[in-house]
């Protein structure tokens, strides 16, 4: 293997990991730009890949559908997820709760659900059944033949695509449209956004349903793509790692973006480096602690000062503003 076809697949690989954190940060930006915390995207992670993998196996068992049941799989995911935010939701904006706390408990929660039914539809057993079909890489005409980026961008997973496609999306929508600007100020101001009629509430119960339903994409890619199957195991961290990409992203999609290829390199990283012999005097627990010391290490303060938004984590009484 020469040297352009090591970058390759290391960019390659990169952009395989970085795909579900993509889809995860976004739905952070999402909330917390509306002024709700979300700590819980990794419980609604959990929950988008289990019901993506119940989805498409039960799909492909039951009724014999192909490729077909791996995208019904993603929707339904994104529908479970929303619908689990509402947890976070009521709790933070309706009730006033501490955000933080019930983030944890969204965690906590959604884990517990999910290993919970896996055991039950499963006879207990603690993972799902291998899926018989999921998505393979795709090649854009053309641009695949290209050296080094070829087979490193334009040879992927479809739900990459579509996670780069995404941060254009969020960015234009949070900057561009009116209900982005609306959504920011609930963020920023929420008292001077009511008093011009915007409905605070709302605003930030579709933020994190929104939020929901992109971490339970983020969920389901890692399920259609690389795993198959789902278990206690399958989401170990990747939803902290994306609410560490969007701060360290500044609450901007295109940083986030920049931030997610960097967790993603740093397990790209750790993958190429085992392929050599010298990688056998080094205990495999320290390569896969890699992309959490990273974290940490740039949350310090590698990455200098980051400023959330104004109102982030204020419960919104109309009665005190």
């Amino acid at each position: 293997m020469d040297a352009m076809d090591v970058i390759g697949n290391i960019i390659n690989i990169t952009l395989v990991y970085a795909t579900a954190l993509i889809f995860t940060s976004m739905g952070g930006i999402v909330s917390e730009k509306s002024g709700v915390i979300n700590i819980g995207l990794e419980g609604l992670m959990t929950i988008g890949a289990f019901t993506a993998a119940i989805t498409a196996f039960y799909m492909q068992t039951k009724l014999g559908m192909g490729a077909s049941s791996l995208w019904i799989g993603m929707i339904a995911a994104m529908i479970a997820s929303a619908a689990f935010s509402c947890i976070h939701a009521v709790a933070s904006v309706s009730f006033k709760a501490n955000q933080i706390v019930s983030g944890v408990v969204v965690n906590f929660l959604a884990a517990g659900l999910a290993v919970y039914l896996v055991k039950l539809l499963f006879d207990g057993s603690g993972t799902t059944d291998t899926l018989k079909v999921v998505f393979g890489k795709i090649e854009i005409p053309f641009l695949s033949s290209l050296p080094i980026i070829g087979n490193g961008i334009f040879v992927a997973y479809p739900t990459t695509f579509l996670a780069l496609i995404l941060v254009v999306a969020i960015y234009y929508v949070l900057f561009k449209t009116p209900f982005g600007l609306r959504l920011r100020a609930v963020g920023e101001h929420p008292s001077a956004a009511d008093t011009v009629g915007v409905k605070v509430s709302r605003m930030r119960y579709m933020a994190v349903m929104l939020s929901g339903a992109l971490a339970g994409l983020g969920g389901a890619t890692i399920v259609l793509t690389t795993t198959s199957n789902f278990s206690h195991n399958t989401i170990t961290g990747q939803g902290y790692i994306a609410l560490a990409a969007m701060i360290f992203g500044k609450w901007n999609p295109f940083g986030a973006l920049v931030a997610t290829l960097f967790f993603g390199f740093s397990q790209a990283l750790g993958n190429i480096v085992q392929l050599y012999p010298w990688a056998n005097d080094i205990p495999r627990e320290f390569i896969y602690m890699l992309p959490y010391i990273l974290t940490i290490l740039i949350l310090v303060g590698a990455i200098g000062r980051a400023y959330p938004p104004a109102a982030l984590g204020e419960p919104y009484d109309p009665n005190k503003r």
